[in-house]
């Protein structure tokens, strides 16, 4: 085999693709796993509800991981970034920035998503440390706080269901014209969570401990926590280039294989899936893993 061929590429090397690269390796898969080293949570101080890291630095998790995964000497890392990917004889090519070609028989994607910022200042200084995504991640720790949610209509109303149970004191702020349903806002009046429907301009905050929430009227409300429901895009553009089939919210599609609809692509993790956490990531990867070696083996034996 051509030292640039392998059995299996994965674009994306945090928890998901690690973790697929391991199932892989352990099967003597040659493996190259394609990465910028720019994870989503790289500025998140602490990962919780993953047993045997929880309070763990995600760089902790991910620095063990890949010591662990490339004890396996068929698995290969490199810090580039695939910009094209397309069907050959071999299988499937795949580019990146400064040049390289490699050659796979499949092809995993566990690039992750990208985060849409809004405009607000301070916002993206405060993401994933006091200005939050997950309840099941972060809710814990922010337990009993004053706590806002920048969210609105049945995205904000179904933040707001889970977070009662962590915090009896919730504000949702829909930065702009709410859009609740009357039988919504007659839940939310019974639970004593109070709308505020002002333009939010900064998130005031010390080291992304957020301080203030401030709106355009000038006026301010304090918090421990903000809750934030913000849109995604795909981490890459690879997905589209190859013709994946995507959901209505913008994840790939897949089945419960993980496979895609273009034959010898998988997915797994964050670009591909609704829960946003490392145990899912890291679920989804282990069985993606095996999926792939098992469909070498197919064609194979």
């Amino acid at each position: 085999m051509n030292k640039n061929n392998f059995d299996v590429i994965i674009i994306g090397g945090s928890y998901a693709g690690l973790s697929a690269a391991m199932a892989l390796g352990r099967s003597l898969r040659k493996v190259l796993i394609l990465d910028t080293n720019k994870p989503c949570n790289r500025q998140t101080p602490h990962s919780h509800n993953f047993i045997t890291h929880d309070g763990d630095a995600p760089m902790k998790i991910a620095s063990l991981a890949k010591e662990q995964v490339l004890k396996y000497a068929t698995v290969t890392l490199k810090y580039e970034e695939a910009i094209t990917a397309q069907k050959n004889e071999f299988g499937f090519e795949v580019q990146t920035t400064i040049g390289n070609i490699y050659s796979c028989k499949k092809l995993i994607l566990a690039s992750g998503i990208k985060d849409v910022m809004p405009d607000i200042r301070g916002f993206s200084d405060c993401w994933g440390i006091s200005v939050i995504h997950c309840p099941y991640c972060h809710g814990y720790e922010v337990k009993g706080e004053k706590t806002g949610i920048i969210a609105n209509g049945d995205r904000g109303f179904h933040v707001a269901s889970l977070v009662n149970n962590l915090t009896g004191n919730i504000t949702i702020l829909t930065n702009g014209k709410s859009n609740f349903t009357n039988e919504q806002l007659s839940k939310l009046a019974v639970h004593n969570i109070t709308i505020v429907e002002n333009e939010i301009v900064e998130i005031e905050h010390e080291n992304g401990q957020v301080k203030n929430v401030i709106f355009n009227d000038g006026s301010l409300i304090a918090f421990k926590a903000v809750y934030a429901a913000i849109p995604f895009e795909q981490n890459s553009n690879i997905p589209l280039l190859l013709g994946c089939d995507f959901t209505e919210i913008g994840h790939i599609k897949v089945d419960t294989s993980y496979k895609t609809n273009i034959p010898g692509v998988f997915a797994c993790g964050d670009c591909a899936s609704m829960a946003r956490t490392v145990a899912n990531a890291v679920g989804s990867g282990n069985l993606v893993g095996a999926m792939v070696n098992m469909e070498l083996t197919t064609e194979s034996f």
